[in-house]
């Protein structure tokens, strides 16, 4: 019975160590792997404070457009006897571009020069009509006639001085629309008012006949060219004039230009003052020439708003602060410890760091 005894106490010894150095072997390397995990997270978490240069920007995306474009309107109603350009056409300033048929113009401009005409002659008769015998007040005695007389004398005179500024006002007015329409005849035979490239209004339709003031084309030089894009009213206060943007052509993903600021709206963009929505302001930015740049193009700038060079930087990341105090957990032989900072430039991925750090230091994330 006591040898029973013992071989039962010997195998539930033997069945303890057992199940012992299982749970030892099973939980080691897990324990090894969560240190090696814990180490990698910690690691991962470290920055390392750098010396390079620091750029603040603004993205901006528009489309390319001709920055000089001379609009080409229709002088006057009439029939085109001629074209001497084609769409697409260079043209120089001075060439003729088209010919209107003016003869119903000149028509217009001979009755009116003949109405103006009689109406000269015809007071020049009434002129020579008062000045006869019956119409010389002065050639007639004092007292010759009586009161009704003199009251009749008195209005006649009165109402040639009115009938003579009435026709000095139609003359007047005869006078300007026979200019007018002596301007336009001269544009009958119509040059190019500046040099580039001539374009149709609606290149499948070239007009036979055109109205007054109608669009035709437009003249544009292919060499200067812009993007025209909007801001936000937080963005716009920080854009000037001269400010150097980095261009991408979206159509051509290795093309890269090089731009610059030429004008920043001072008034919002109308329909985008209104509202809880942020206004919108039209940025103008001129395009270096390039022989793929053509207007339509999607574009997407990059201006540099500011820039500081070989200045120290850390992630933004791994900035904290507390109302009016910046600091970083520093590392240190004995591990962390709170360091503040005085900050300058700040960008979503790096913060300029003015006093508090130096190159090479390692900040961390806890």
């Amino acid at each position: 019975m006591r040898k029973k005894k013992t071989w039962v106490l010997i195998l539930t010894a033997v069945i303890i160590c057992g199940i012992s150095s299982f749970l030892y072997v099973s939980s080691h390397p897990k324990s090894k792997n969560a240190n090696q995990a814990d180490s990698a997270s910690a690691k991962a978490l470290q920055f390392k404070i750098t010396k390079e240069d620091l750029v603040n920007s603004i993205e901006v995306k528009g489309k390319s457009s001709y920055a000089k474009e001379t609009r080409i309107y229709a002088p006057f109603n009439g029939e085109i006897k001629a074209w001497n350009v084609t769409d697409g056409a260079q043209v120089t300033k001075g060439q003729l571009l088209f010919e209107l048929d003016g003869s119903p113009l000149r028509g217009e401009i001979a009755s009116l020069q003949s109405t103006l005409k009689k109406q000269q002659l015809e007071a020049d008769l009434a002129n020579f009509k008062a000045a006869g015998p019956q119409g010389d007040a002065g050639s007639i005695a004092a007292g010759a006639v009586n009161e009704d007389e003199a009251r009749g004398r008195f209005a006649t005179a009165e109402g040639r001085k009115i009938q003579q500024q009435l026709n000095e006002v139609n003359d007047t007015s005869l006078q300007l629309q026979l200019a007018k329409k002596q301007e336009k005849v001269e544009q009958a035979v119509f040059n190019a008012p500046d040099d580039g490239i001539f374009l149709f209004e609606d290149s499948a339709k070239i007009p036979k006949s055109v109205e007054e003031s109608a669009r035709i084309g437009k003249i544009v030089d292919l060499t200067k060219l812009q993007l025209v894009c909007t801001v936000g009213e937080f963005d716009v206060f920080r854009i000037k004039p001269g400010m150097i943007v980095q261009v991408k052509v979206e159509a051509l993903k290795q093309k890269k230009l090089q731009g610059k600021v030429e004008k920043v709206s001072k008034f919002a963009k109308s329909g985008t003052d209104q509202g809880t929505s942020s206004a919108q302001f039209e940025v103008t930015i001129s395009l270096e020439p390039d022989d793929q740049l053509i207007a339509g193009l999607s574009l997407t700038g990059t201006i540099e708003t500011e820039k500081k060079a070989s200045t120290v930087v850390v992630p933004t990341l791994a900035v904290m602060h507390e109302k009016e105090v910046y600091y970083v957990m520093l590392q240190n032989a004995q591990g962390a410890e709170r360091r503040e900072i005085e900050i300058g430039l700040e960008t979503p991925e790096k913060t300029e760091v003015l006093k508090g750090l130096n190159e090479g230091d390692t900040v961390v994330l806890q």
